[in-house]
């Protein structure tokens, strides 16, 4: 049996993240290399790749079947939870697509059961992080971890969540003891939160902060095609813009501030 597949740093982070003895579901598992890798390493004792494109599909199979693993990992064909059965997995893996995305894959599971016996989510959005941390706190998932890395020149947040019988409780606590460093207060200071991660913020490191430069660089860029038209709609909209880019460009330097 060859179960040797070489992980991105990404897909490391994510495996290393996943709770031992855990029967995962990876969902948009592409070449099924985060199952393959949990199953052959001892990790995980059983996995399902679930895939809704043919060709993924297909290349989730031959992986599996180069390493041996037909036994222990079950690639399926279908959209988003549809491929798992309530109480069949104790960890969700949802990986590489919009935080919005995977924030209706999550509802639309919980809608149909498909969370039942889950105890663990390990989730990874390119964009729209703040979406899956509202969807978690809003269904009484605790936050329990954070990452960012870099790879490739693209920058990653995973988040970690358990399901924990006093999760709201803790989750209110998480989203107010922060060293949020700005004035804000109430909504805004949560919101604010959602969207750089309160643990990103009591430890922000390099990549932390490179990640929001470039948002703020793509802002500026925004803002400038805004600035362009002089409706009264697009006037009010740039101001709305503005005042939330000086409120990102506030928490770095305060941040900074704090660092040194």
């Amino acid at each position: 049996m060859n179960g040797n597949v070489k992980l991105s740093d990404r897909l490391s982070m994510i495996a290393e993240l996943v709770q031992e003895g855990a029967r995962i579901a990876d969902i948009g598992s592409d070449h099924a290399l985060l199952p393959v890798h949990l199953v052959s390493s001892g990790k995980c004792p059983s996995a399902i790749a679930g895939e809704l494109n043919k060709g993924p599909y297909e290349a989730a199979s031959r992986q599996v079947n180069a390493a041996g693993l037909q036994h222990k990992v079950q690639v399926r064909k279908g959209d988003g939870l549809a491929v798992v059965q309530a109480g069949e997995t104790d960890t969700i893996t949802i990986s590489g697509m919009g935080g919005q995305l995977i924030a209706t894959i999550l509802e639309e599971g919980r809608e149909a059961g498909k969370l039942e016996g889950v105890r663990q989510l390990v989730l990874q959005p390119n964009v729209g992080e703040d979406a899956v941390r509202r969807w978690l706190t809003d269904h009484n998932w605790l936050l329990t971890d954070e990452r960012i890395l870099e790879e490739d020149g693209k920058i990653y947040e995973i988040i970690v969540a358990v399901r924990t019988d006093n999760a709201a409780e803790q989750n209110a606590q998480l989203y107010k003891d922060t060293n949020l460093p700005s004035a804000a207060e109430g909504e805004d200071a949560v919101r604010l939160l959602y969207r750089f991660g309160p643990y990103l913020l009591q430890q922000p490191s390099e990549v932390f902060y490179r990640k929001w430069e470039s948002e703020i660089r793509k802002m500026q860029r925004i803002l400038r095609q805004m600035e362009q038209s002089d409706t009264e709609e697009a006037v009010g909209k740039a101001e709305q813009f503005r005042a939330e880019m000086n409120r990102i460009e506030e928490v770095l330097v305060c941040l900074r501030k704090v660092k040194r």
